[in-house]
């Protein structure tokens, strides 16, 4: 049988080699139409000496949807090319010590949380939800795949997601079911996972699988119901980056690459495997371990200088939204005062008259302890929250998130009502972070870029991250193609949040302020359509094929591993000018009232694009009668590259608001101070008295880019805007824009500040690299190739190789 086995595997080995996916694809490998993990038990040991997490992971089964369904149990991947020969072996043994306790009770009740035994009664797929991984992108359709289906006497191979990972062991575990009461099933899952072993499964680990065979096995729903898996994990995992805090003090997270978490625990990462875990993880006394747990863990004491902390999730999510952030953190205490929290926003009041008839209706997903049932979690206003920071940073976090965290919560329950997380840790990541921030269920990381220049860019981001507890974790995307059902949500519902979020802002300065907002995207947007591949600018590039998988579940992303990607912004702006085009078109009170239903509706679930625009147009009849329908909204917005018809036809208005209008005077004013600058002799430098107007953090952004397009600032010009508007104490999106001037016109004075940020605000430095090389000036390729030399072996990854490759 280990022939047999070993057979399957080769035969899997060779359809891969017909395979020839762009380089910068990336295979989903887990057979989650076979099998589906219903619960992950993580036992770990996390060792910063050597950079290496070690221990076991027990999954729970039960059978996938073609074994429900009775269909033939089969074996479909789609293999990379660099797979080594393929060899099923028998491990060595594991010297990791395992707590050896009797099996479960052998009850044969049986839930939507129970392992399903062998001849019992099926329960049915269930949705879930999906996390904001900016990067994942482009599921194939079904055609790019190989499946092999069982036939004969063929050995069944569950294939699971791993890569850069030393699988030691793999076991069956001895456990008949788990009890059927969510409020007891963590501790009998606890229980379960320490049962003892019979017997070592056969395993072959690849590039990105892991295979797992039992002789003489031919269906999934004989394959064992729960496993345990001896593994480490090594230093140069893509799913996890070992680097130094701004106390420079060691720490470790989860860095929500292109990978996900397969480098960190072999697992199933499509988001339709949907499960729920439980993990302790044990590391020295010194650190701090946060995850995306429900509960607040408090450490335990094992032995001296050696602590064990222990987090839960009870609501089913795809293991990518599993997140952990081990380091010296500090909490940020929230003082003995109660931050003054208002909801004055409009739709706060039709909220609460409409949220007690909400949630009398019954949820659509699966059964779990669910806060949009609860009526006291629906009253909630501000979740309970905790801030954590280097140490050096935490006067800080206390001076602008203590303040800010309470009142983007409000906001956002003022909008969506019940928050979908019943807690929520917030922690400021070291500066090798990719973005200015990533949210995960019940923690969000924030970019250290975002305490600097006052509250504007740090509550505008935290409303964003807030934003992804309803779109992106609560409800996903089926499909990893369509990333505007995550990204256009959030970025378009973090205005909203953050009018109401800024306290007593009257409704017209709100509105000024969203269109002022809404130029600067449209220019963002315009620039990245230039200068991009049409194929990336479709927001469903599978179009009618979206949402298609392979017979077994495989499925391969289109470029999920490319690096330039990760960079793009085109899913975020032409999801929120869509949404924000459908606002206007239907009336904002309307409009949010109807978002709160399709939460209400569709928490818990995964969704196409097709869901919400088909419940949308049901909901408001009246916009059939103007053209507006799934189809047109389909063809113009998602399935066609370039700028939308609608949004060209819009554009031209936002030069008409007032801010943008005080700009244009600004501006002029600088236009001419330059041109008397460079007509003004040596021997004449008085400056003419011009009074320039206080300018909002986004107009200043407007400001400097229109600046940088004139072709010429003298040096005199450059030191008056530095010094009229304080530049280097500004916001990194400001700082980004001046260090931009500073390049193009060769101010070496201020290259200090271009230094600065490349090491300090890597998540927006990466484009500065670029123009530091594109003038071909040696003092600024000098400083880009140090700046580099200094930063990319703590970089992430992909910025490394994008910055590389700008370099070199």
């Amino acid at each position: 049988m280990t022939e047999n086995l070993q057979s399957r595997c080769l035969a899997n080995w060779n359809m891969e080699m017909k395979l020839d996916p762009a380089k910068d694809d990336l295979p989903l490998m887990a057979n989650t139409r076979h099998m589906l993990v219903k619960h992950y038990v993580l036992d770990l040991d996390v060792d910063f000496k050597s950079q290496v997490i070690e221990g076991t992971i027990v999954l729970f089964f039960e059978p996938g949807s073609r074994c429900k369904k009775g269909g033939s149990a089969g074996e479909g991947a789609c293999l990379s090319r660099s797979y080594e020969t393929c060899k099923i072996r028998a491990s060595e043994p594991c010297h990791s010590p395992v707590t050896n306790v009797s099996a479960c009770s052998s009850k044969t009740e049986y839930n939507d949380f129970a392992v399903c035994a062998k001849g019992e009664k099926d329960t049915s797929d269930k949705n879930g939800n999906h996390s904001n991984s900016e990067q994942a992108s482009g599921i194939s359709s079904s055609k790019n795949c190989y499946d092999i289906e069982n036939h004969g006497n063929e050995d069944f191979l569950l294939v699971l997601d791993c890569c850069d990972l030393s699988v030691l062991k793999v076991e069956e575990v001895d456990v008949a079911a788990v009890p059927d009461h969510w409020r007891e099933q963590l501790y009998y899952y606890t229980r379960c996972s320490q049962a003892p072993g019979c017997g070592e499964l056969l395993f072959s680990t690849g590039p990105w699988s892991l295979m797992i065979g039992k002789a003489e096995v031919q269906a999934p729903r004989d394959f064992p119901h729960a496993i345990r898996i001896w593994y480490k994990t090594k230093p140069e995992g893509r799913s996890v980056t070992w680097t130094t805090d701004q106390s420079s003090r060691p720490c470790v997270y989860t860095m929500g690459s292109p990978i996900n978490n397969r480098a960190l625990l072999p697992c199933q990462e499509p988001p339709v495997a949907m499960s729920t875990w439980q993990t302790t993880v044990r590391t020295a006394s010194c650190f701090v371990v946060l995850m995306s747990g429900e509960n607040s863990a408090e450490p335990v004491q094992l032995q001296e200088g050696l602590l064990s902390w222990y987090y839960y999730v009870t609501m089913p999510m795809p293991a990518s939204t599993f997140t952990i952030a081990i380091g010296c953190w500090t909490e940020v205490k929230q003082e003995s005062h109660i931050a003054d929290i208002r909801t004055t926003n409009e739709f706060s009041s039709l909220f609460s008259r409409a949220d007690l008839r909400l949630i009398e209706g019954s949820c659509g997903h699966v059964a779990y302890p669910c806060r949009f049932q609860n009526p006291a979690a629906s009253s909630q206003l501000v979740i309970p929250h905790r801030i954590f920071a280097p140490w050096c940073l935490k006067d800080r976090c206390a001076e602008i998130l203590l303040e800010l965290i309470p009142r983007c919560l409000s906001a956002a329950h003022g909008t969506l009502g019940t928050h979908p997380f019943s807690r929520l840790d917030v922690l400021i990541v070291p500066s090798n972070f990719s973005s200015l921030g990533m949210a995960s269920p019940h923690i969000i990381f924030l970019s250290q870029s975002i305490l600097t220049g006052g509250s504007h860019l740090c509550g505008t981001r935290l409303c964003h991250e807030i934003a992804h507890a309803w779109f992106g974790l609560a409800i996903g995307a089926r499909d990893w193609t369509e990333e505007w059902i995550s990204e256009g949500f959030a970025t378009y519902l973090e205005d909203v949040f953050w009018a109401v979020a800024q306290q007593q802002l009257p409704h017209d300065e709100a509105r000024e302020q969203q269109e002022l907002k809404a130029l600067l995207r449209w220019r963002r947007l315009r620039d990245e359509v230039q200068n991009s591949e049409e194929e990336l600018q479709v927001l469903r590039p599978n179009k009618e094929n979206t949402g298609e998988v392979s017979e077994s579940g495989t499925c391969i992303i289109k470029h999920g591993l490319n690096a330039e990607k990760i960079f793009m912004q085109v899913h975020y702006l032409k999801g929120y000018f869509l949404l924000q085009s459908l606002a206007k078109r239907i009336g904002e009170a309307t409009y949010f009232e109807f978002l709160r239903k399709f939460v209400q509706k569709f928490h818990g679930q995964l969704i196409l694009s097709q869901d919400f625009l088909y419940m949308l147009l049901e909901d408001i009849p009246e916009q059939k009668g103007y053209g507006l329908s799934v189809e047109n909204i389909i063809q113009t917005w998602l399935d066609t590259s370039g700028i939308p018809k609608p949004l060209l036809e819009e554009c031209q208005t936002w030069d008409q608001c007032r801010l943008v209008q005080q700009v244009n005077d600004e501006v002029t004013k600088w236009i001419q101070v330059n041109q008397r600058a460079r007509k003004r002799s040596k021997r004449k430098r008085r400056q003419d008295e011009v009074t320039f107007q206080k300018l909002l953090p986004d107009q200043l952004v407007l400001l400097l880019e229109s600046l940088l397009e004139e072709k010429t600032l003298c040096l005199r010009t450059l030191q008056c805007l530095e010094k009229t508007y304080h530049l280097d104490e500004q916001d990194a999106e400001v700082r980004h824009r001046w260090c931009e001037l500073v390049v193009k016109h060769k101010y070496r004075r201020r290259y200090a500040d271009i230094e600065k940020f490349l090491k300090e605000d890597q998540a927006m430095g990466v484009y500065l690299y670029g123009e530091l090389m594109v003038n071909e000036d040696a003092k600024q390729q000098e400083l880009a190739y140090k700046c580099f030399a200094a930063t990319q072996n703590q970089m992430d990854v992909s910025s490394a190789k994008v910055v590389a490759e700008m370099l070199f």
